[in-house]
């Protein structure tokens, strides 16, 4: 009761990536293209994607939720880190450090539920192929979708009110640029073990269990591609290994960030901006260049801007 009757805490303070002014300045200049080129990127294939007929598939139903995703995740933790690579004392508010860290977890979930269904998705199309159109008709499309964001959701208030419970009476400074859950409990004025291993268990449970799914999808897809014509295992291949590198590139950093206890390393900060602002910008670009389809919908909407 002693630590509750502290003063709480009102703001945090950023320590950022550097305080160093040079690299702060290239810092700036970098990711400030980055996060341009990821809204642009993930807004052209969801316009791409709306636009082409053709494209009005389940697949592609996936891929321009995944983009909208991109936009949404990217924008949670970039725009502040930007303004703290320009301001020399980088500070949040409690509140939009919390609602920070609900919406990183909201779409961080919502990620990796989707990329779960996606492989779900080329599973049934590869190996069930005569199924398909049953199985993956657009409502059940719609129903997986509104199903990944309210697992999101729960996700993300379950995290929230584990972090919130908790008293906050000083220290205040945060090593990194963004509010995340296991930066934010180190700074509770109580014992923390308890809630880091429920909040390890939560997010770590979720990140391993949908990757561990994936993997077993990819390796039924691969084995059955056993049976296909060459053509067909080029095709199928081409699809899932473009599957497997956004799983891989996305799951990598939530599994060493989110399923290990109480304990920070100095790589961390590399693995969170490779997780917050390079990834959304590499899944549109992934997609376009191995993807025939959306290259080929991408030249004709250039040759209809033109000609219009």
């Amino acid at each position: 009761m002693g630590a509750l009757n502290q003063t709480r805490v009102t703001e945090f303070i950023f320590l950022g990536l550097t305080d160093n002014w040079v690299l702060q300045t290239v810092f700036f200049t970098a990711f400030t293209a980055t996060y341009m080129l990821t809204l642009w990127g993930n807004v052209l294939i969801v316009l791409i994607i709306v636009l082409t007929p053709r494209l009005h598939t389940p697949m592609y139903f996936f891929l321009s939720n995944l983009s909208f995703i991109d936009i949404c995740h990217s924008s949670v933790t970039v725009p502040k880190m930007l303004e703290g690579l320009l301001l020399e004392r980088k500070t949040i508010s409690y509140d939009n450090c919390i609602t920070q860290l609900f919406f990183l977890h909201l779409f961080a979930c919502a990620e990796i539920f989707l990329l779960t269904i996606m492989a779900y998705d080329r599973y049934v199309a590869i190996c069930t192929p005569l199924h398909y159109p049953a199985v993956m008709n657009m409502r059940v499309c719609v129903q997986l979708v509104f199903a990944l964001w309210l697992g999101g959701t729960i996700h993300s208030l379950v995290q929230t009110f584990l972090t919130i419970r908790l008293p906050y009476c000083g220290p205040n400074i945060i090593d990194s640029y963004f509010c995340d859950v296991p930066s934010v409990i180190k700074l509770a004025c109580t014992d923390t073990y308890l809630t880091g291993m429920l909040i390890v268990s939560n997010s770590g449970t979720i990140s391993l269990t949908c990757f561990l799914a994936l993997v077993t999808s990819y390796t039924v897809i691969l084995v059955s591609l056993r049976k296909q014509s060459a053509e067909g295992r080029r095709k199928a291949l081409s699809t899932c290994s473009t599957h497997f590198m956004v799983v891989a590139l996305f799951f990598g950093p939530c599994i060493f960030i989110y399923t290990r206890p109480d304990t920070s390393f100095s790589i961390d900060k590399v693995v969170s901006v490779f997780y917050t602002v390079i990834t959304p910008l590499l899944n549109p670009l992934i997609y376009t260049f191995r993807n025939e389809e959306v290259k080929s919908a991408m030249k004709q909407f250039r040759q209809r801007q033109i000609f219009s």
